[in-house]
């Protein structure tokens, strides 16, 4: 059964006439169905909502005579990801871990939060240059929250005719706001950018005003996470719509000790060098890159079917890593020194 200021939110809205607040009780009711495994009943409501409805009686019948959009659901501008990666599973600082475990804490105990007369923080932006595992906290947010993560594709989203991109982003949040998720912008900086910048065009502004106002209202059990690698280009009133802004940054080598070490566990055999051996031939490089050379060693391993030692296979891929770095490998594409802009999230 919907909770029960859901019905009353819906019975007032209809006896009202408010098709805006009728509309957005309905599309919570189906979210919570949802989350519940209720899809039958889901996609009834969702079907009876997006129908065009007829009949002349008054209060929500009549509202129902209303044409709601008559527009896909919107799932098409997003691929769906079942989470794996756990929020245990990663290396973070401190601070972004309790930031982080925050967020998933106030969406579980959703309830609580309502029943003073609050709702959970759900807006969160990931800062940080590329490879530091912006993607995989989204997910890892996701898999503790217990909600599917849609990944908005924006090939499919972005369109070349006058105001088709913002039909297509109101279609997009329509469907997020009938279903639990993690709803996550990757390279935000595309559609997010500054509208004071006098080289992009009208339509660029007109869709990032239309984007803020979805942000503003998408309920609060629909998780945002947005990721950029360039804060700089993001139009400033996009700051203000998070909550929680977590930087990301490079792994120290401390940081990708602990990350070699976890990898070591995973293997039948020792990798012939210490973690911290290891991490210091590899130098700073990012998590992606740690990932990379983690799955060439066990790759290789299991190519070799016990004919070579784990060790020597290790020896081998630091001497391809040694040239590749000697190629110019890192540090073109980064911020400076691999760093994150200064934001305590703790104060966010």
């Amino acid at each position: 059964m919907a909770r029960s200021d859901l019905i009353v939110a819906l019975v007032r809205a209809g006896t009202a006439g408010d098709y805006r607040s009728f509309r957005r009780a309905t599309e919570a009711i189906i979210a919570e169905e949802r989350a519940k495994h209720h899809n039958i009943l889901a996609d009834r409501l969702t079907s009876l909502l997006q129908s065009n409805g007829s009949g002349g009686a008054q209060g929500a019948v009549a509202m129902a005579s209303v044409q709601s959009d008559p527009s896909p659901r919107g799932k098409e501008f997003i691929a769906e990801v079942a989470p794996r990666r756990r929020l245990d599973d990663l290396i973070l600082p401190a601070i972004v871990r309790r930031s982080v475990d925050e967020l998933v804490e106030e969406q579980q105990r959703a309830d609580l939060l309502r029943a003073h007369g609050l709702e959970p923080r759900h807006r969160v932006l990931l800062v940080g240059p590329p490879g530091t595992g912006k993607t995989t906290l989204a997910e890892a947010i996701a898999e503790s929250a217990g909600v599917p993560l849609f990944v908005v594709r924006y090939e499919t989203m972005i369109g070349s005719y006058l105001g088709e991109t913002a039909r297509r982003l109101k279609r997009l949040f329509d469907f997020a706001r009938t279903t639990p998720c993690v709803l996550f912008f990757d390279e935000f900086d595309a559609i997010g950018k500054e509208r004071g910048d006098i080289h992009e065009t009208g339509e660029i502004k007109r869709v990032v005003t239309s984007l803020l106002m979805h942000v503003d209202d998408l309920p609060s059990y629909t998780i945002i996470a947005a990721a950029t690698n360039h804060p700089e280009l993001l139009d400033r009133a996009s700051w203000r719509r998070f909550q929680l802004r977590i930087p990301l940054s490079l792994p120290d080598s401390r940081a990708l000790t602990r990350y070699i070490q976890r990898f070591s566990e995973r293997l039948p055999e020792p990798l012939g060098q210490t973690p911290s051996a290891i991490a210091k031939r590899l130098g700073r490089i990012s998590y992606a890159e740690a990932e990379q050379f983690c799955l060439d060693v066990h790759r290789r391993s299991a190519l070799a079917i016990g004919r070579k030692a784990v060790k020597a296979i290790v020896a081998e891929q630091l001497n391809v890593w040694d040239t590749r770095a000697k190629a110019g490998r890192t540090g073109k594409g980064a911020m400076k020194d691999g760093r994150a802009p200064s934001i305590d999230p703790s104060n966010c």
